[in-house]
């Protein structure tokens, strides 16, 4: 196995845990619909325990993966989150404010009152997904920045990479497409919810409510994913010839996905899978519309990170100096640190089932009225 095996194994770890993120995110999604779906009281208290019970997933997912990327890919990470610091900053501070919210919202002492931190949870919920869309969104669009390896030796200031717009990030909310991508995210994490509430919730009102919303956020979803797939598959993609020079190539991630027919045919499957699910919420009497939305979501995402990494492609490109782009080769750890890395990686299988251990104990029982009412620690 060569040093290209560990950068391609490591794009792949990456992408499956940004992918496992998007799922989790139904945990977001699920707080958006806190007054939509709960009208009184006692309802908020059953999605809210609900979710409780789940988003430290999300927020440890989100640590791994930004983890995961620092430690295999370095120079992406100075460079977008050195660089781009604001939504990165913004999105950390949303993340933030929803563990307080959990530790906080039922506590004794708490002088704020439970509105406040519901609030905090919406915050989260609309301002956290957005904004990770968007930071995503530039990984198809590009971003104004520029690296010199060779500024390293610079006694003064040995930076390597060079953000070239004074916003440092929030440039990219004007681009069209990154916001398409952000609200994608936003509505497909709601549909996520409402088909979590539908398999985790037993309470009549809930569970109506929840499976017209589906019904309404696919729809908007829809809105919003189609014309940033057909805009991204059909547009100048960021392609990278044998030699390391960076091109804009027409097409570049149709044809992608057609030169690597596995990952296209995984990702037809991925949103088959998620259609289905979203069927299953709202048009049938089934409560499992969650596990083939969340595998569908899973293999969908995973399919457009590595349709962005493999093949030849940029997968963090520069529109201020091209052959500043980033790749999978070029901005990787060394040999021996993806090797070392990857001999610990092989423990995440267990992690994982553990997770689902965990996942099926904490649900073993559907979460109802009475069982707020005989519970003296909740969230």
């Amino acid at each position: 196995m060569d040093y290209a095996f560990f950068q391609a194994y490591w794009w792949l770890l990456v992408s499956l845990l940004g992918a496992l993120l998007v799922f989790l995110f139904f945990v977001q999604g699920g707080q958006t619909l806190l007054y939509t779906i709960g009208k009184t009281e006692m309802e908020r208290t059953l999605l809210v325990n609900s979710l409780g019970r789940k988003w430290d997933l999300t927020f440890t997912t989100l640590v791994t993966f930004g983890g995961a990327a620092f430690a295999s890919f370095p120079l992406f990470y100075a460079t977008s989150f050195g660089g781009a610091y604001w939504p990165w900053m913004l999105l950390l501070v949303c993340f933030v404010v929803q563990a307080v919210s959990y530790e906080w919202r039922t506590k004794g002492g708490n002088i704020f009152g439970h509105k406040t931190f519901e609030a905090f949870l919406l915050v989260n919920g609309f301002g956290g997904l957005i904004l990770f869309g968007i930071a995503v969104g530039t990984f198809f669009t590009g971003s104004e920045f520029s690296v010199n390896k060779g500024d390293l030796t610079q006694l003064a200031m040995p930076v390597i990479s060079t953000w070239h717009t004074p916003w440092h990030g929030l440039e990219a909310v004007l681009n069209i497409r990154n916001l398409l991508l952000g609200f994608s995210i936003f509505f497909l994490a709601r549909v996520l919810g409402s088909l979590y509430f539908i398999n985790n919730i037993d309470d009549e009102a809930v569970l109506r409510r929840s499976r017209r919303q589906v019904l309404y956020d696919a729809i908007a979803f829809l809105v919003m994913f189609l014309p940033f797939l057909i805009w991204t598959l059909f547009s100048q993609g960021f392609a990278v010839d044998p030699s390391g020079t960076v091109y804009l190539e027409k097409g570049k991630y149709f044809l992608n996905f057609i030169q690597m027919p596995l990952v296209g045919i995984l990702f037809l499957i991925g949103v088959v899978a998620l259609l289905y699910g979203i069927y299953l919420g709202t048009f049938s009497k089934s409560t499992k519309g969650i596990w083939f939305a969340g595998v569908g979501t899973v293999l969908a995402v995973l399919m457009l990170l590595l349709n962005i990494g493999y093949n030849h492609t940029s997968f963090y490109p520069s529109v201020y100096d091209l052959q500043s782009s980033l790749t999978i080769y070029n901005s990787s750890s060394s040999f021996f640190t993806l090797k070392v890395m990857s001999v610990v990686s092989l423990l995440i299988p267990f992690v994982l089932a553990y997770i689902v251990y965990a996942w099926r104990v904490m649900d073993k029982k559907k979460i109802d009225q009475k069982e707020m009412n005989e519970e003296s620690v909740k969230y």
